[in-house]
């Protein structure tokens, strides 16, 4: 049994959306926290004091903690590990072309941790994996000849929201054998919840008084929680959006349909929103890796299957509503407004209006695109016929249609004179759902929502 009686000292492997989040908050509550990062272009942004990344609240908090001296960017395990207690593993886990879970990095950083880490020591694993990656390393930290606690610790933070998240949680899994480290893992953030309203303060962020729960399960369960929570919201997007298509043939409004339905507190509201489709880097990976993970043991995921069918059709079904609206889009001109997969993050990977934008390309289509944040993360997976505008007005000139691909406020905050006042279009294509149906109608445009 491991047991800490002291303020241990932290390094975290991968300063990602999820590992500098991580390192940065435990900085600012009484760790001595080791950042490492391999990518040196990355690394020097950190050690700069900001993030390579947009997260609201993130940037103050790195340069803060790296001016006390309690946030330390390397890309050295040997200068990081052996001085730490606790060890979180939060490397990248992309997806393999059949959709498993490619585990390269996470074994590759196991093993070098493993050679470097002192008695005692606990290793925790944050990023997300397949359930039986944690056996796995266990064996092979038995291969190496060491004794070392391993913890299934997953993440539940949202991008866009993710200093928020991980300061008020709303739960934390704790799995392993090794009751004292699981006890150790769970401590952390107790501590970090002394310290998160000052932390709120300091990233100014909104606070709350939720009280998040402590969960101590086996390994296989920590493990299968993280995917199966990701799953089960996917699937509520794609169930949505089913219900969205079957609203357009017969003249019902998705949006009034969902409001009731998820007034039922049994069912909930949240993630019951139709639209272009869900992205990023964690949805569709986590459900091709469940998929994959259920065929690698003999259980056939089907519904997982059909939700993840119905994602994939959302960016064209939002083009084709478009289409049959006007005939023919070759030759026109339109305004995508929104790249990043979601509002509140820079992140671009599987990003919907990305899809749409490259989509639209193909059928003739002049584009020209903006997003608040993304832009310069999405021109590496934009075709190189979109232009990308430098503002919201220069995606506007001289366009015939506007498609709102993302939620960002900038976007759907404005009253429709914004729109109107701009360009001569009059046809808005409401790809995310959250535009007053109405005011834009009675503005004098043509609406097209997804359901609507």
């Amino acid at each position: 049994m491991t047991e800490l009686t002291t303020l241990p000292t932290i390094t975290v492997l991968g300063a990602g959306y999820v590992g500098l989040t991580t390192a940065a908050l435990l900085a600012h509550s009484g760790y001595m926290v080791y950042a490492v990062e391999p990518n040196e272009e990355r690394l020097q942004v950190i050690q700069s004091g900001v993030s390579f990344f947009y997260e609201d609240g993130l940037d103050v908090l790195i340069k803060t903690a790296i001016d006390n001296g309690t946030l330390i960017a390397t890309s050295s395990y040997q200068a990081s590990i052996p001085k730490s207690h606790i060890v979180f593993s939060s490397v990248g886990t992309p997806d393999n072309p059949d959709g498993s879970s490619n585990l390269t990095y996470v074994f590759a950083a196991a093993t070098e941790a493993a050679k470097l880490m002192p008695e005692g020591a606990i290793y925790v694993q944050k990023s997300t994996v397949p359930v039986g990656t944690g056996t796995r390393i266990k064996q092979l930290f038995a291969q190496e000849n060491k004794q070392i606690p391993y913890v299934s610790n997953p993440e539940f933070l949202r991008e866009g929201t993710a200093v928020f998240d991980t300061l008020y949680f709303d739960r934390v899994v704790a799995g392993g054998d090794d009751f004292g480290a699981v006890q150790a893992v769970t401590g952390v953030y107790k501590q970090l919840e002394l310290h998160r309203d000052d932390i709120a303060d300091i990233a100014t962020i909104k606070k709350s008084r939720q009280v998040g729960h402590y969960i101590s399960t086996n390994l296989n369960s920590a493990e299968l929680i993280k995917v199966t929570s990701n799953a089960f919201l996917a699937l509520k997007i794609s169930f949505a959006n089913s219900i969205a298509k079957l609203s357009d043939v017969v003249g019902a409004d998705v949006v009034e349909v969902m409001d009731a339905v998820g007034a039922d507190k049994r069912i909930g509201r949240a993630f019951l929103n139709a639209g272009r489709g869900y992205g990023g880097g964690c949805f569709p990976k986590d459900i091709s890796g469940l998929i994959a993970s259920g065929k690698e043991y003999g259980v056939d995921l089907a519904i997982m299957k059909a939700a993840q069918d119905v994602n994939n059709t959302m960016p064209t079904y939002v083009i084709d509503k478009l289409s049959k609206k006007l005939d023919n889009l070759s030759g026109k001109k339109i305004a995508v407004l929104g790249l990043a997969f979601k509002a509140g993050t820079s992140d671009t990977r599987r990003s919907p209006g990305i899809s749409i934008a490259n989509s639209l390309v193909s059928l003739g289509v002049n584009v020209q695109a903006f997003d608040p944040k993304a832009n310069e993360e999405a021109s590496h997976n934009l075709d190189p016929a979109v232009i990308i505008t430098s503002s919201i007005e220069e995606a506007l000139i001289n366009i015939d249609v506007i498609i709102i691909a993302t939620d960002w406020p900038e976007f759907i905050k404005q009253d429709p004179s914004f729109y109107t006042n701009r360009t001569t279009s009059r046809v808005i294509v409401d790809a995310v759902n959250k535009l007053d149906k109405h005011s834009y109608v009675s503005a004098g445009l043509q609406y097209i929502g997804v359901g609507r």
